[in-house]
């Protein structure tokens, strides 16, 4: 079997970029009518500047897959943030080295501390984030963390260092079930200007993440870019190239897509993190307005009928608020981005600041208001457990 990176370094990224931008109205109108599964050009044309005008067309088409596939409903989850500790130096975090703050690992009470916070919002679904620093909150950490928070909740994920495929079968064998990781961007080039020092740096090694956890095992897998480090259309092809190479290898397992914006942080302000006016279209090709995001989270479900796709509280409350009907199955209310945020060091640094400051009770009412069900509980693990 040929490796993504293999059918990756086979094309170029400026040919890609010239052939989504030069898709024409009758391209995109082949997409929308198309019968079965689309195809990645058929995405290409969803995602192009010639979709702009189909917009009302697309969110209706991907409102009613959305509802046939995944009915009314809406799952919570949460990040619980273990640490910020980091050996990385990248431009857009702050939880880079190279920032010098005061940084922090949760302890065991600690940990315990969140947890009986998290639980009393009602949630049964939680997301354990740290920063890459492998001494630190390497593989034993994470072990000895998904021990401590197993009996209370039916779903773990994490968002940490990539790990190598045994440490992954370690880490499902004690009930770990989703793993996110993103590649950031897909430009090769602009990759190591954002990523300089650490192990984050070895790019074909974060691109061959995904395929260890697919050998792993790993119940579902979440990809995603940054938007904001490079062409937004053009990263979110080989996104989505990535994700239809995944689920055709490793058809067994699920998948999900997150779009998350750049946010400022707590590290010296830079151009790619300057607030804008969502309201109005974005400069450049880097940043995505609001209408242009909505245009992605169609393509995508429009695209991939089956895959999960999640909203955090990055966005602003009136986009969350608009944008779930349309293709959005999973979402995040409440959130902390520092360790200890909830309960044990609510001072501690923060890894961007969230936009949406709601509390999961106002998200889940603003959900019932909108006809859909929050659902805080998570019956797949039931079922895995009845498989076996």
């Amino acid at each position: 079997m040929k490796t993504f990176e293999t059918i990756f370094n086979k094309l170029n990224w400026e040919d890609v970029k010239e052939s989504i931008y030069s898709k024409n109205p009758s391209d995109v109108e082949l997409a929308l009518g198309k019968r079965g599964k689309r195809t990645l050009e058929d995405f290409k044309a969803l995602i192009s500047p010639a979709a702009s005008d189909y917009l009302e067309e697309m969110a209706q088409l991907s409102h009613s897959i959305t509802q046939k596939r995944f009915g009314k409903t809406l799952q919570m989850y949460i990040p619980l943030y273990l640490s910020n500790e980091c050996q990385n130096i990248c431009t857009y975090c702050g939880f880079s080295y190279d920032n010098k703050i005061a940084r922090r690992t949760l302890t065991d009470a600690e940990i315990l501390r969140e947890v009986e916070v998290i639980k009393a919002l009602g949630y049964d679904h939680v997301l354990l984030v740290t920063g890459e620093a492998n001494k630190t909150v390497g593989v034993s950490y994470l072990a000895n963390a998904i021990k401590l928070i197993r009996p209370h909740f039916s779903n773990i994920s994490i968002e940490v260092q990539p790990l190598e495929e045994s440490e992954y079968k370690e880490l499902i064998e004690l009930g770990l079930h989703s793993v996110l990781v993103y590649q950031e961007t897909y430009h090769r080039e602009n990759y190591s200007l954002h990523h300089t020092k650490g192990k984050k740096s070895n790019f074909p090694y974060r691109i061959d993440t995904p395929e260890r956890l697919g050998r792993a095992g790993a119940y579902k897998i979440g990809l995603g870019v940054l938007i904001g480090l490079d062409d937004w259309r053009t990263d979110s092809f080989f996104n989505a190239m990535h994700l239809d190479y995944l689920e055709k290898n490793f058809w067994q397992t699920k998948y999900s897509v997150s779009f998350p914006r750049l946010r400022p942080h707590a590290s010296p302000p830079t151009p790619l993190l300057e607030e804008r006016d969502d309201s109005q279209p974005a400069d450049g090709e880097r940043q995505i307005s609001d209408k242009e995001l909505t245009q992605l989270i169609c393509a995508y479900r429009i695209f991939d009928e089956e895959v999960e796709l999640s909203l955090s509280t990055r966005e602003s409350p009136n986009f969350r608020d608009h944008i779930i009907k349309l293709g959005i199955t999973s979402i995040s209310a409440g959130s902390k981005t520092n360790p200890g945020g909830y309960a044990s060091a609510p001072e501690s640094l923060e890894q961007f600041e969230i936009h949406d400051e709601r509390s999961p009770q106002e998200i889940a009412s603003m959900i019932r208001a909108k006809g859909y069900e929050a659902v805080w509980k998570d019956w797949d693990r039931t079922y895995q457990l009845l498989e076996r």
